[in-house]
């Protein structure tokens, strides 16, 4: 199990006896606690995104700017990268890499949040993801604000696409400093 996480495994589940025996509360217990050790035993590895980059060529424009938000979001030591998505495609892009920088996927789908639920390091939320993009990106900070997740002074990235509500159109990267 510590293997696969190491692997990028996004998600670990029972089998056979493990899922049908007498334990099954402490068994996934246990499976917890050695994922969460062998996700913080890669820890400096782990944040090295660079080397994903190299002699890479994107040629999806989503897929490049959710690299973009990965690469650009590491270097200036950002609290959380946010991604506004219908689809949840950008938040997967993201979730094949290293990063130790939260990913927060918005999303107004249920179907979305609870697919984005097993991708690693993306953390969904449902919010309302409708409005114009100024009003999006504003709602998006404040929901933030409101969970804990950045306070006044951190920085993040924020990624979504114009115009809003096209599944697949991420075509913006902006780098927000919360005020």
């Amino acid at each position: 199990m510590a293997n696969a996480v190491l692997d990028g495994t996004d998600a670990v589940m029972l089998s056979a006896e493990t899922a049908a025996g007498k334990y099954p509360l402490e068994t996934v217990l246990e499976m917890a606690k050695i994922c969460a050790a062998a996700e913080h035993a890669e820890g400096a590895e782990h944040a090295e995104v660079d080397a994903d980059f190299t002699g890479q060529t994107f040629t999806r424009i989503d897929q490049s700017i959710a690299m973009g938000a990965l690469f650009t979001a590491q270097h200036l030591g950002a609290k959380a990268i946010v991604a506004l998505t219908d689809s949840g495609s950008t938040a997967l892009w993201m979730s094949r890499h290293s990063t130790n920088i939260p990913i927060y996927a918005l999303t107004s789908k249920l179907v979305t949040q609870r697919r984005m639920a097993l991708y690693r390091n993306v953390r969904p939320l449902l919010a309302d993801t409708s409005a114009d993009r100024d009003t999006a990106l504003m709602q998006a900070e404040t929901h933030l604000k409101e969970r804990g997740i950045v306070k006044t002074g951190d920085v993040y990235a924020i990624t979504c696409g114009e115009p809003m509500g096209s599944p697949g159109g991420t075509n913006m990267l902006k780098i927000c400093r919360v005020g």
